[in-house]
């Protein structure tokens, strides 16, 4: 393992607070598919972690709880071949999901006026383009 999985700043996940099990991967392969366990399911109790701050906590918690089954999160990974590789995907997929669920809210837009320069201009390129279309039609034919 590549070590501690960084949530944001200097939090991190805590390597014995995550749960990690294995089984056989689904789908193609060859004799070696039917005899490891490559799929790798990795557990994290968010709901009794000591890891993050207690406001992080709460705004993952809430952000999460479609996917939380008794305030524990669990991500998959079957992707490679290899039981490694596959830990290391589940162990980032994991630290990305709470990257993303603990991550402050984005700040409320500021109404702004629109400048009266743009509104100016774009009526006059929507008048140029009636004049335009209007030249086209043949009524002045004759």
């Amino acid at each position: 393992m590549s070590g501690p999985y960084v949530v944001r700043g200097s939090v991190s996940l805590p390597e014995a607070e995550l749960m990690w099990r294995f089984s056989r991967s689904s789908g193609p392969g060859g004799q070696h598919v039917n005899t490891s366990d490559s799929q790798v399911e990795l557990r994290f109790d968010l709901a009794g972690t000591r890891a993050l701050p207690e406001a992080w906590k709460r705004r993952a918690l809430e952000r999460l709880s479609g996917r939380l089954v008794d305030g524990v999160v669990s991500v998959r990974a079957s992707e490679h071949r290899s039981q490694w590789r596959n830990r290391e995907t589940a162990a980032v997929r994991l630290a990305a999901l709470l990257a993303e669920a603990t991550a402050p809210p984005p700040r409320p837009r500021r109404a702004t006026r629109i400048p009266r320069g743009i509104n100016e201009r774009r009526l006059r390129e929507k008048k140029q383009r009636s004049d335009t279309k209007r030249g086209r039609s043949g009524r002045d034919w004759q």
